[in-house]
């Protein structure tokens, strides 16, 4: 069974939400400002973690979609939510 690009996008966006979780719980473990400037911290990292996995995205399957504005749109909703919850589990773990 052949894996569509949208899909593989989609996958590769839930793994790299995972790795801004591991990089935000980094992060979070050298911060000792507050609560509030770490997760705005976190956001803007996850951010920047998602806006850089475009342009590779892009090179790699601008010729295999049909509409090229879904390489932008694809997997956003799992890539934040797995960022999300594993960086509130990582965290509780490590730092709580």
């Amino acid at each position: 069974m052949k894996v569509k690009p949208l899909q593989l996008i989609y996958w590769l966006r839930l793994g790299l939400g995972i790795v801004a979780a591991l990089i935000c719980t980094g992060y979070a473990m050298v911060d000792t400002r507050g609560t509030i400037s770490v997760f705005m911290n976190g956001a803007v990292i996850a951010m920047l973690i998602y806006l850089m996995s475009y342009y590779p995205i892009k090179n790699r399957f601008i010729n295999k979609v049909e509409k090229p504005q879904k390489l932008l749109t694809m997997g956003i909703g799992i890539y934040f939510f797995s960022w999300l919850v594993f960086w509130i589990l990582l965290y509780s773990i490590i730092v709580g």
